[in-house]
C-alpha cells in the first residue's frame, strides 16, 4: 500500500494546502493520504494570537473534509512535545511495517533536509515528493535531489506542477485586516471568524452576505441603510467606524424569527426574559441577535451591546450603542413626522437626539395600544435629564 504523509503546522490550513494534497494523492496514486498537523513545530515560533494544536487540528478537519480519501490524523497532537518528523515516521512504521511511505514537502524543506533531526532514518524509510513553491529554483531543486540520491540513496521525486506558494504567514496578517478570505474555504474562514482566531476581523462583504441571508429580502435595504448611517455617525463623532459597520450589519439578524423561534434561542443562550418580552418577538430580537452575533460571528462586547440595546435603549448608553439606536431610526427608508429634526440632532447632539428618538418611540408604542418596555422609559428619563442639565450649565 502506498501511504502519503502531508505534515505541517497548517497555521492556518488554506486552499493551497488543499490543492497540494489533491495533487499529491493523484500524482502518486496513493492508497491512503494522512494529513498530520504538528503539535509544536520544531523550527517555528508560534505567536500568542495563534490557536493551539487542538484548534489547528479542527481547522484541518474542516478543510480536508472536502478532499475524498484524506484522513486528518491527531498522531502528533496526541504525542505532544516538539513534532519531529522522524518520531512520527517511527510510529507509522510500527503500524505499516511493509508499506511504502511517501512524504510531501516544499522547496525549502528539500533544500534544508540534511539539517532535519535524524534525516538519514527518514531517507531510509520514506520517499520524498517535492511540490515546488516558487519559480526560478528548478536547477537548485534538481541539484539538491541529486545530492541526496548520490550521498544517501534517497528516493526523491520533484512534481512537474506549477509552483504553489504557501502563504500562511501572509494570511495571518491579512486576517487581522479584514482580508484573506479568498485563501480559505468558507468552513475554515467561518470558524476562524467565529472564534476570532489570529486576531481576525470579518471581511465586510462576507459578513454582509451571511447576515443578509438571515433576513427577509425586504429588510436588506433597511440594514444597508443602518450600516451606512452608523458609519457616518461614527465618523462624525470620532467613533469606531468598523465596529459601527459590524453592528449595523448584524443588528437585525434574528428579526425575521417568530416568537416561538426567538424563545428557542433564549433557551439555547440562557437569555432571561421579562413578561413583556415573552409576548413580543420585536423586543426579543435585540437580545437574541446579540447572542447570535457572538456565536456565529465572534462579535466583541461593544458590538454585541450595541445590537442588544438598539430597540429599547437604556440609560447611560455607550457612544456605539447610541449610534446604532439612532442609525436604526434615521436610515434613508424611514419617513415619519419629526424625522428631519431627529436627523439634524444626530449631527449636533447625540444625547438630544436620543431624548427625541426615545420620546417619539414611546409615543408611537402607546398610540398603537402597546405597553412600553421599562428600559425605554428609564432611558428616556435619563436622556431628558441629561439634556436639561446640559442646558443649565
Amino acid at each position: 500500500m502506498r501511504i502519503g504523509i502531508y505534515g505541517g503546522s497548517f497555521n492556518p490550513p488554506h486552499c493551497a494546502h488543499l490543492r497540494a494534497a489533491d495533487i499529491f494523492g493523484k500524482e502518486e496514486k496513493l492508497d491512503r493520504l494522512l494529513i498530520i498537523p504538528t503539535y509544536t513545530a520544531p523550527h517555528k515560533a508560534m505567536s500568542s494570537d495563534d490557536p493551539g494544536p487542538e484548534e489547528r487540528l479542527l481547522l484541518c478537519r474542516l478543510l480536508f473534509a472536502r478532499l475524498p480519501g484524506a484522513e486528518v490524523s491527531d498522531l502528533e497532537a496526541r504525542r505532544g512535545g516538539r513534532s519531529y518528523t522522524a518520531d512520527t515516521i517511527r510510529q507509522l512504521r510500527k503500524q505499516y511495517p511493509d508499506d511504502e511511505l511517501l512524504f510531501l514537502m516544499g522547496t525549502d524543506m528539500l533544500l534544508t533536509f540534511t539539517e532535519w533531526y535524524d534525516y538519514r532514518y527518514l531517507l531510509d524509510n520514506l520517499s520524498l515528493v517535492v511540490l515546488p513553491r516558487e519559480r526560478g529554483r528548478e536547477a537548485e531543486l534538481a541539484s539538491a535531489a541529486q545530492a541526496l540520491q548520490r550521498d544517501c540513496g534517497a528516493r526523491v521525486r520533484i512534481l512537474k506542477e506549477d509552483p504553489m506558494p504557501m502563504a500562511s504567514t501572509d494570511i495571518r496578517t491579512e486576517l487581522k485586516n479584514r482580508r484573506g478570505m479568498q485563501e480559505l474555504t468558507d468552513e475554515v474562514y467561518s470558524h476562524i471568524i467565529k472564534n476570532r482566531l489570529y486576531g481576525s476581523r470579518p471581511d465586510f462583504a462576507w459578513l454582509r452576505e451571511k447576515a443578509y441571508a438571515m433576513l427577509k429580502p425586504t429588510r436588506v435595504k433597511h440594514v444597508q441603510g443602518v450600516e451606512a448611517q452608523a458609519v457616518r455617525l461614527a465618523r462624525r463623532w470620532g467613533g469606531d467606524e468598523e465596529r459601527a459597520a459590524e453592528a449595523g450589519i448584524l443588528h437585525d439578524i434574528t428579526k425575521k424569527l417568530s416568537l416561538k423561534e426567538q424563545l428557542i434561542l433564549c433557551g439555547k443562550y440562557d437569555i432571561i426574559c421579562d413578561n413583556l418580552e415573552l409576548e413580543n418577538e420585536k423586543l426579543l430580537h435585540a437580545k437574541t441577535g446579540a447572542a447570535v452575533a457572538e456565536d456565529l460571528f465572534g462579535a466583541d462586547p461593544q458590538v454585541r451591546s450595541a445590537v442588544r440595546w438598539h430597540t429599547t435603549g437604556r440609560p447611560a448608553m455607550s457612544q456605539l450603542e447610541k449610534i446604532i439606536y439612532l442609525a436604526d431610526y434615521i436610515e434613508p427608508t424611514r419617513d415619519f413626522e419629526g424625522i428631519d429634526e431627529l436627523r439634524r440632532l444626530c449631527d449636533e447632539n447625540l444625547d438630544a437626539a436620543m431624548e427625541l428618538g426615545l420620546r417619539m418611540s414611546i409615543e408611537d408604542v402607546r398610540a398603537n395600544g402597546r405597553e412600553v418596555h421599562p428600559d425605554s422609559i428609564r432611558a428616556w428619563n435619563y436622556y431628558r435629564n441629561a439634556v436639561r442639565q446640559a442646558a443649565e450649565k
